[in-house]
């Protein structure tokens, strides 16, 4: 038997404490002296999106087992994006990335795991395993739990975008009391995470392409009988990467980096892809900043046509061929790194180069044909965003907005706005102080995005914020920008009325005052006060970087 790490827990005389606890636990000497696998997972009641976590963390250990280890059952937390939008508990969202990563890092430690399967769902517990991952620099799987079913309203499929753009339709009189009460009662018929190409399924594409998930792992839908079986194979894969040595180290580098990249804007992802993979490749050493992010994304083209932008969902991905295909498409077109590891031990061009595509299926386009040249994600520059900004193409084709800022310092006064229908045509919508450390935790804007697409101004104003954006809104919405007004940005010395040029061709956002101007507007002014003056909130505060640098903490 190999000298793994666990054996410094429970090997020699002075360890029999260790072993006695852990036989009160029902293990034997065998069980002792096997690898001890780690099977993380983020169950929590709090929503649909991880509800299957402790059913597959069984499968897991099945697998585990079978292979001939010894897995540890070990909980994480997470936070519910969808259910907190617009409220204060969004704010905690973002920084449980930071104490989930903790997390699964301060017990593979202590534990002395040998190896680790993570099991994840809704949004931050997907880059928050890849980072833990990163860290602990173990034999490794990240397993996605998979995407909800989509929900039928009137003869179409819905998700729970629907439900969000029909609450500014309802106070738009467009759509009544009765129909928003019956698409709510549709919209989530299951288990599993949103269900378009929104912020989870946007990650768990890219640990494929990065190389920390099995290709095609996540493509089996939540509620879909093949994931218990995706489970138990993860669970006999790490086994096997144990035996290869083969962890984070050997697998991650700029080739993998830019694949995840590429998976992002081939297939029309959320924005908030870029600021994980910023943060996953620091943990990883690996260099990629803002201007190698929109690089690589004006030379991927956009292949995948999946909600908010495009027609279709996470199922019917799956049903055409999945990420395998997504990814076959790719390398056809020139933007897949195909040398590039996988924790298969095979190439992503091995993984992906056969692929089957289902027949008749259109919701992949052929690489000579694709729905855009270049991909969907844009970071912008100017004298309202010096360190940069992002924003997501996909699905409009408006590139340029002039017109005056609605300037508002919360989320809440944005939406009462929004709904009290103070916001018209041809305004900049400005949110402030909700970056990182002005929120803290740097909410996202679905509600007030969706307000405006259900109100039927989703192409015909702008949105820019030093916070961030679910995953399902679309329109000209530019989130991340940095430095942030908490941090005396430029956006925070914006007037009611000054006139903002948004130019996605010259990647540019900009404010009509000289430096002159701006200089003089900010050394007037004041910080506002913390709202939260201990905690965990403050401590996040304190150590949070800019969303530019991926806002980490260490």
């Amino acid at each position: 038997m190999r000298n793994h790490r666990s054996r410094v827990l429970f090997e020699g005389r002075d360890r029999a404490p260790a072993r006695s606890f852990v036989r009160g636990m029902g293990l034997t000497d065998e069980d002792i002296a096997k690898p001890q696998v780690g099977v993380v997972h983020c169950w929590v009641g709090t929503m649909p999106c991880n509800l299957n976590h402790r059913v597959l963390a069984g499968r897991v250990a099945e697998g585990v087992r079978a292979a001939g280890g010894n897995p540890v059952e070990v909980n994480t937390i997470a936070v519910s994006d969808g259910i907190t939008m617009g409220t204060e508990g969004m704010r905690m969202s973002l920084v449980s990335r930071e104490v989930i990563a903790d997390s699964i890092e301060l017990v593979g430690r202590a534990h002395m795991f040998d190896a680790l399967v993570t099991i994840v769902g809704c949004d931050k517990t997907v880059p928050a395993a890849a980072m833990a991952h990163v860290r602990l620099d173990l034999p490794g799987v990240v397993l996605y739990s998979g995407s909800i079913r989509p929900g039928r309203f009137r003869g179409r499929d819905v998700t729970v975008m629907d439900v969000f753009e029909a609450v500014g339709a309802n106070a738009a009189g467009e759509l009544d009391d009765a129909g928003l009460r019956e698409l709510e009662e549709n919209a989530c018929p299951a288990p599993g995470a949103c269900g378009g190409q929104y912020t989870a399924n946007t990650m768990a594409t890219a640990l494929e392409f990065l190389g920390l998930s099995p290709m095609g792992s996540a493509s089996p839908p939540a509620a879909d009988a093949r994931k218990d079986e995706v489970a138990r194979e993860a669970g006999r894969l790490v086994l096997r990467l144990l035996d290869q040595d083969l962890t984070p180290g050997r697998l991650l580098g700029p080739a993998s980096f830019e694949n995840a990249v590429a998976a992002g804007a081939a297939t029309g992802g959320s924005t908030n892809l870029v600021l994980h993979l910023l943060a996953i490749a620091r943990e990883a050493g690996v260099p990629l900043d803002l201007a190698a992010i929109d690089g690589i994304s004006r030379r991927t083209p956009l292949l995948a046509d999946l909600k908010p932008g495009g027609r279709y969902t996470a199922v019917d991905l799956d049903r055409a061929g999945g990420t395998r295909l997504v990814g076959r498409r790719m390398l056809e077109a020139g933007a897949l790194r195909g040398e590039a590891l996988t924790v298969t031990g095979r190439t992503i061009a091995e993984e992906v180069r056969d692929a089957p595509a289902a027949p008749g299926q259109d919701v992949v386009a052929d690489a000579g044909r694709p729905l855009s040249p270049t991909g969907g994600l844009v970071v912008l520059t100017g004298n309202l965003a010096p360190d940069g900004g992002v924003l997501k193409v996909a699905g409009h084709t408006r590139t340029t907005h002039v017109g005056p800022a609605r300037v508002f310092d919360s989320e809440e006064a944005a939406m009462a706005a929004v709904q009290a229908r103070q916001v018209v045509a041809g305004d900049v919508v400005v949110i402030r102080y909700e970056g990182p450390k002005g929120g803290p935790g740097m909410r996202e804007m679905l509600g007030v995005t969706a307000a405006l697409v259900g109100q039927g101004l989703g192409e015909r104003v702008a949105l820019l914020t030093d916070g961030r954006f679910s995953g399902a809104t679309r329109g000209l919405m530019i989130g991340h920008v940095a430095p942030e007004a908490a941090e005396a940005g430029p956006i925070a010395a914006l007037r009611d009325g000054d006139v903002v040029t948004v130019d996605v061709g010259r990647r540019l956002l900009r404010v009509d005052l000289t430096d002159e101007e701006l200089g003089r507007r900010l050394a007037d002014w004041v910080p506002p006060e913390p709202r939260y003056p201990g905690g965990v909130m403050a401590k996040y505060r304190k150590l949070v970087s800019s969303a530019a640098l991926g806002a980490v903490t260490g």
